[in-house]
């Protein structure tokens, strides 16, 4: 598969074929023969470039050549007693993962990317990641897949630890290609594909603040609590709370898509921060805490209307502020379900599993990561929330039916107190209005069946602030993730399999 001795040479259809590809067709081949162009196809593989991480790929035997599968990856843990677990998950779960799609993995190649501490060597870093990289051939070798190649990535240059022949590779490793300059780099741009940086640089666009601004920002939060939280525990003023919320939202998605384009990812942020007011954030994020009012803001998800919608969930993330850090699972959420409806699988992923961070019982979080990492299509969750739309805009003209947010939040399925949303993320999501009309029907207490009202939904008491008074500066009692007053999502006991936090494709 793999040729040690042989320098990198041109590229042309042969043995290993990327299937971050596929989407393109057949015409973007890359041949991989050595090393190096392994160590080369990292990035494009993941679309982004690991730090400290354990990364697996599958390989599948088709007409004789092997061609990429699922991407599965880890951090590596700091201390060598978890290794041993950490590569049994990391196995297990990508064969696992596999298996369920029909289509086991022949062989593997393993990567470990880790910078030296202060003081250390590249090559002392592989040297003491060598029984991690044991550890991993050892756990693929028991579910009877082989590890073709394994090598460490560390201070621009690479080593193999599958290299049979006896002085063929420097002791000091081999020096990376430049980024952008290897034959993979410039398939990968023909094909339309591009490298993001590092997790770290994707993570930090939906991290709280940490500068001055916070403290304003957690007193407008304070603020917004002692206003809204009283409304919106008070179901006679619920909806008109949920009603302003949404209008609010309406007016700064206009203000964002009016502002004038900027180049960066940095200075994008920063216009929008400034587009949006601290007491504009701190009602739309205490308004977002109420399950319906987030659930038609999820309606936002295509288009045009994605792209403004995904800069707000961004900048509503970052506003989550000291106490508040568990308020950013909703629009955590929400940034991860519009990267995955408009095909950014890397940031729907990182969004997600940062939601799950902030309130790890999220439902709606949890669904949407499994089905993301599972690799479901969105469509059918797309379909759902456009029929709910349209239903709901065909009441409204008409005059029929009661205007209420619960009328366009995710329908339900019927079952009682634990009633999960539909956007359980199932290949049976129902695929028309029809479909969508007769899950929205909801119980009612005497069995009789008829549309939710407000007050039915149970899980989407939104987290206070403590009945405290506001405080610049204060603490905020942490309240447990079974307190009534914690903002939570119906049937959080459901076991998801999927959850375990390995990313990738499998």
């Amino acid at each position: 598969m793999t040729n040690h001795s042989e320098t990198t040479g041109s590229s042309e259809n042969g043995d290993i074929e990327p299937t971050a590809y596929d989407r393109h067709g057949a015409d973007h081949q890359v041949t991989l023969r050595t090393p190096a162009e392994l160590a080369d196809a990292l990035p494009y593989l993941l679309g982004y470039r690991p730090e400290d991480s354990i990364v697996l790929v599958a390989l599948h035997d088709r007409d004789g050549r092997g061609r990429f599968g699922g991407r599965a990856r880890l951090g590596i843990p700091a201390g060598p007693d978890d290794w041993a677990s950490v590569a049994r998950q990391l196995a297990h779960g990508l064969v696992t993962g596999s298996e369920r799609r029909g289509n086991r993995p022949e062989q593997m190649i393993a990567y470990v990317c880790q910078e030296p501490a202060p003081g250390e060597t590249g090559r002392q870093v592989m040297e003491r990641l060598r029984p991690l990289v044991q550890k991993l051939r050892t756990e693929c070798g028991r579910l009877d897949v082989t590890v073709i190649e394994a090598l460490c990535i560390s201070d621009g240059r690479f080593w193999s630890y599958c290299c049979p022949i006896e002085g063929c590779c420097p002791v000091d490793g081999s020096s990376m290609s430049l980024p952008g300059t290897s034959v993979l780099a410039a398939a990968a741009t023909y094909a339309g594909l591009q490298v993001r940086g590092t997790l770290r640089e994707l993570r930090s666009r939906l991290l709280p603040w940490e500068t001055a601004a916070a403290l304003e920002q957690e007193t407008a939060l304070d603020a917004a609590g002692m206003a809204l939280v009283p409304r919106i525990l008070d179901e006679a003023h619920r909806v008109d709370v949920a009603r302003e919320t949404l209008d609010l939202a309406q007016l700064i998605l206009r203000r964002f898509a009016e502002a004038l384009p900027v180049s960066g990812a940095l200075h994008s942020d920063l216009r929008d921060d400034a587009l949006l007011a601290h007491d504009e954030a701190a009602t739309l994020i205490l308004g977002l805490q109420d399950r319906t009012t987030r659930d038609r803001a999820a309606e936002w998800m295509e288009g045009d209307e994605a792209l403004a919608a995904l800069r707000l969930w961004r900048a509503l993330a970052r506003r989550c502020v000291g106490p508040y850090g568990e308020h950013a699972a909703a629009p955590l959420t929400l940034a991860g379900w519009v990267a995955w409806s408009t095909g950014d699988d890397l940031e729907a992923r990182e969004a997600l599993a940062m939601a799950l961070g902030a309130d790890s019982d999220y439902l709606f979080a949890r669904l949407l990561h499994q089905a993301c990492n599972e690799g479901l299509d969105p469509e059918s969750i797309r379909r759902c929330l456009r029929a709910e739309r349209q239903d709901r805009t065909g009441e409204e003209a008409s005059g029929a039916g009661d205007s209420g947010v619960a009328e366009g939040s995710v329908p339900q399925v019927p079952g009682g107190p634990g009633d999960v949303p539909a956007l359980s993320v199932s290949p049976a999501s129902p695929t028309s209005p029809t479909a969508s009309r007769r899950r929205r029907r909801a119980r009612t207490a005497d069995g009789a069946e008829g549309r939710p009202r407000a007050a039915e939904s149970v899980g989407s008491r939104p987290r206070t602030p403590a009945q405290r008074t506001a405080r610049p500066g204060g603490t905020r009692a942490h309240t447990s993730g079974k307190s009534g007053s914690r903002r939570r999502d119906t049937c959080s006991e459901l076991p998801l399999p999927g959850s375990d936090g390995i990313e990738g494709d499998g």
